[in-house]
């Protein structure tokens, strides 16, 4: 009997990897592992390749889409994220990926040849400078026809051969229903930490979409507003309406974000957002948040000084206090959020803010709480709305 062909080897082995990608990969999460793994068991069936890219697009506020790089000696991939504006940039423009996403159904390149014969690109320039001598790029179909794109290389002289092409060819579809999945599980947990805040959306994704559901939480509570909105969005044209209220969420919400708080929404003009206690420094956090978006609002309005614009005042109040924290709505609607006399009482302290004048109230329960290292104002006992007895209330200036 005759030794087998290399071809029939790199059949075979291809095989195996399309077997793999079918039967093993149930149990990994994320497309970028299971992308680098697969491109070494590529190297192992006999197709030497050198370097790898998946780009896929995705659904994110802040990104376009990704590209996935694989390269000989890596375990694991590099991600990274590409720009809404990337498809003005000399980057994209006359690229593989401008030809793939215009209709183009391969691209190949002979890196061994003159460039002054081949397609005009950096990025050719660039792989040529690595050693490679061959590109082969072709679109991933996802369903509904959305396409993304895959992208092999090698160093081999004379680039990859009739065998090595089937070999990669033959693993598209399989791959294409692989990423695919795990595309959009990432993107309903995107989906989800952009709409509904990163814990609410893990227990949501965890199966907690019954109605009338929740867990009794016990959290600092704050919620902010915008002053005279209505005034503005009445006199301003509507763009500029929607970039002052984006930089005026950004200011408030980053620092909130950034020292471990979860806004649960936005209404309007205002934001509800909990630092739960069971986290340590829940407090002090919230006052480094509030110190720090107050001084994002400073710069905030400093820079709409120098349109001629208003400087955008508002009001904060923070309490503390148990909350059902769970979902809440109709049989078909619903809103992941926190109710509860606690929340009832930020409300409240918020709009006080306007009657005694200062920005930022907290209520006595909450600043028993703070450690000395905040400076608080004592401001006295005021009515509040809805609650029988006076509160005692403190200022902060941040």
């Amino acid at each position: 009997m005759s030794a087998p062909r290399n071809d029939e080897l790199i059949h075979s082995g291809s095989d195996a990897v399309v077997d793999w990608l079918t039967n093993g990969t149930r149990d990994q999460r994320f497309i970028d592992n299971i992308f680098a793994e697969m491109c070494i068991r590529l190297q192992q069936a006999g197709i030497p390749l050198k370097r790898s890219t998946l780009h896929v697009m995705i659904q994110h506020p802040q990104w376009l889409g990704a590209r996935i790089m694989w390269s000989d000696g890596m375990r694991e991939a590099e991600i990274t994220r590409v720009d809404f504006d990337v498809r003005g940039r000399s980057e994209y423009i006359g690229s593989p990926a401008n030809e793939m996403f215009d209709g183009a159904t391969e691209v190949r390149e002979n890196l061994e040849r003159d460039p002054a014969l081949g397609r005009k690109h950096a990025l050719y320039d660039e792989m040529r400078a690595k050693g490679l001598t061959d590109y082969v790029a072709w679109p991933l179909y996802h369903t509904l026809g959305k396409r993304h794109l895959v992208t092999f290389s090698t160093d081999r002289p004379g680039g990859f051969d009739d065998a090595h092409v089937a070999a990669l060819r033959k693993v598209l579809p399989v791959l294409a229903l692989v990423s695919e999945i795990r595309v959009k599980n990432r993107l309903a947990r995107t989906l989800l930490e952009t709409y509904v805040g990163a814990h609410a959306g893990e227990l949501i994704l965890a199966g907690a979409t019954r109605r009338g559901t929740g867990t009794t939480v016990r959290a600092a509570i704050m919620i902010c507003d915008l002053r005279d909105f209505t005034k503005i969005s009445d006199n301003w044209p509507r763009d500029d309406v929607i970039d002052l209220l984006n930089d005026y969420f950004d200011a408030m919400s980053e620092p909130i974000a950034r020292h471990g708080g979860e806004i649960l929404k936005f209404i309007g003009d205002g934001l509800l957002a909990i630092f739960p206690l069971h986290e340590p420094n829940a407090c002090a956090n919230l006052l480094r948040a509030v110190a720090e978006a107050r001084e994002a609002m400073v710069a905030l309005n400093e820079r709409n000084k120098a349109t001629s614009r208003a400087p955008l005042n508002y009001g904060i109040g923070v309490h503390v206090g148990d909350v059902m924290y769970g979902n809440i709505g109709s049989t078909s609607r619903l809103d992941f959020t926190v109710i509860g006399p606690a929340v009832n009482m930020a409300s409240r302290l918020e709009a006080l803010t306007k009657q005694i004048g200062k920005p930022v109230l907290l209520s006595r329960d909450f600043a028993e709480l703070v450690t000395p290292e905040f400076e608080l104002e004592r401001v006295g006992q005021h009515a509040v709305r809805g609650f029988s007895e006076p509160i005692e209330l403190f200022a902060f200036q941040g």
